[in-house]
């Protein structure tokens, strides 16, 4: 059992500030910034593909409704969604969840840096994609 299935299960505490029947909010324990919280699903999917479409839709909706309720009780003007799909992607924990992670002017955060790419390059992505 995963550690956020642990956590669903009443096994490991948390600071849960949203739940409805398909999804879970709470704070993360090594934030961002304060406010930084995670929506899980309540049935243990590892990646965003394994979850049926419905699912997502679910959650999804329960992920803007923790980022209104961050911009309103945090008085913060914005926040980043994040989902990390994968270990290379940087998921650590192999359970799909969502980042909600408040923003602050100057706060220093980076999300990652841009690269420039030639036409061509655009090109051959482009019908990998499509092929």
């Amino acid at each position: 059992m995963c550690i956020f299935c642990k956590i669903i299960a009443g096994e490991i505490p948390c600071s849960k500030i949203y739940e409805d029947e398909n999804s879970l909010a709470f704070l993360d324990i090594k934030p961002v910034n304060p406010g930084h919280t995670l929506v899980i699903t309540k049935k243990h999917y590892q990646d965003i593909e394994e979850i049926p479409a419905e699912e997502l839709a679910a959650l999804i909706t329960s992920v803007k409704r923790v980022g209104e309720l961050i911009k309103s009780k945090l008085k913060v003007e914005a926040y980043n969604i994040l989902e990390n799909n994968g270990p290379s992607a940087g998921q650590i924990i192999p359970h799909l969840h969502f980042h909600v992670v408040p923003r602050y002017p100057d706060d220093g955060l980076s999300l990652w840096p841009s690269r420039n790419f030639e036409k061509e390059d655009f090109e051959r992505i482009k019908n990998k994609l499509l092929s």
